[in-house]
């Protein structure tokens, strides 16, 4: 019975990595509608990039500086118990490499390819797997301190802050040390709207990614015994009130009604397993409402050129969702329990601080040794040279 039940987990986190997988191209597309039409093959390409950069970066370094384990012995060694290991650190790659993918929709149409390649690589590997082994491995002591302090450990069930939050707030850091794109923001004020290039695009984005999440969410039980039809209620109940809210709060605006759903989502993931469905509700609709408004203020006061509005959407939403787990995971409220307020502001806390810190360094020093920006002659033609330099698609006759 114990083989069957390792093979039945191996299967359940296989499919909740195809799931998570294939949230990757909804968030290729995302940002293919979002950019404008001369940056889509750019945006396609980087993102595909990025998964690959990120699956070596995690192979290598970054699973074993969350998890103490690596995948170097005999591949009978590896095999053992269906695998389930590998199958594992697939699911948890997923994970990691949305933090460059969540980065990428900040920095789009400036950004030259290669140094952002460098800066994935440094970010899976080293940046988020510190985090990661704090929250979801014990990593350093920081769960026992919190549990001595407050009563209970950091909880994050399936990433608001281990991996949104991190990825926003490093996308962040990104976009101030980049800049903004050229003539977005007038010397006396002014602002050059750059609107989405495809809505149907940026809608199919939204689209893959909400259904993906629902692995991305579920799955992060990692065994079958854990499985939490709960889990799945109350990401459903966070889409929907982060859908609404976004479409009442930003005026039908379809760009704001898709990010709605998915700003949802990044809040629930945190206390998706003990939260009440009312409370994921409330808890999504008022992500909803901190992505429209924020969005809002950090493009048009701030000038802050956060292209996709991963900030608001990653690293605001998520930073949200990490603390709403200590409000609406409480008895009080419906929840089930077994989290503290003070430990998921503090827990929190912790994750954006390594996120700012540690995008300070990847993204200070490429830009110091090797330059972030594309030269203004990039710029003008397309996002990277590199990418708009291919004249024929394997298969194809050059001549037309």
């Amino acid at each position: 019975m114990e083989a069957l039940k390792t093979a039945n987990d191996t299967l359940f986190i296989l499919l909740g990595a195809i799931m998570v997988l294939a949230m990757h191209a909804g968030f290729a597309f995302l940002e293919l509608g979002t950019v404008r039409a001369k940056n889509q093959v750019n945006a396609l390409v980087k993102i595909l990039a990025d998964f690959a950069v990120s699956t070596i970066a995690y192979f290598v370094v970054g699973y074993w500086i969350a998890y103490g384990a690596n995948f170097f012995g005999p591949a009978e060694a590896l095999a053992a118990k269906n695998g389930y290991e590998l199958v594992k650190f697939f699911f948890l790659l997923t994970f990691a490499a949305a933090i460059p993918a969540i980065v990428s929709g900040g920095i789009a149409e400036r950004a030259r390819f290669g140094p952002q390649m460098i800066a994935t690589l440094f970010l899976v590997a080293l940046v988020y797997p510190l985090f990661e082994r704090i929250a979801w491995n014990s990593g350093f002591g920081v769960q026992a301190w919190l549990k001595g302090a407050f009563g209970e450990e950091f909880h994050d069930f399936a990433g608001s802050v281990v991996v949104h939050a991190v990825g926003g707030w490093i996308g962040l850091i990104a976009v101030l040390l980049l800049g903004p794109r050229s003539g977005r923001y007038g010397k006396q004020g002014q602002i050059a709207a750059h609107p989405p290039s495809s809505i149907p695009f940026l809608a199919l984005g939204a689209w893959v990614l909400a259904v993906g999440w629902f692995g991305f969410n579920v799955m992060s039980a990692q065994t079958i015994d854990k499985i939490s039809g709960l889990v799945a209620v109350n990401s459903l109940m966070a889409m929907v009130g982060g859908t609404l809210v976004a479409l009442l709060v930003g005026r039908n605006d379809p760009g704001f009604a898709y990010n709605g759903p998915l700003a949802g989502l990044v809040a629930v993931c945190a206390g998706s397993d003990v939260m009440h469905p009312i409370g994921a509700l409330v808890v999504g609709g008022i992500a909803g409402a901190i992505f429209v408004y924020m969005f809002t203020l950090t493009q048009n006061k701030w000038k802050i050129d956060d292209v996709l509005g991963v900030w608001p959407l990653h690293g605001l939403c998520g930073a949200w969702g990490g603390i709403a787990a200590g409000i609406f995971g409480s008895k009080a409220l419906g929840g089930i329990g077994g989290v503290a307020f003070g430990s998921q502001f503090v827990g929190t806390l912790i994750g954006v601080t390594i996120a700012v810190l540690g995008a300070l360094l990847v993204y200070g020093a490429i830009r110091k040794f090797a330059g972030l920006r594309l030269d203004a002659e990039e710029e003008f033609n397309g996002a990277d040279l590199t990418i708009h330099k291919i004249t024929a698609t394997p298969g194809m006759d050059p001549r037309g």
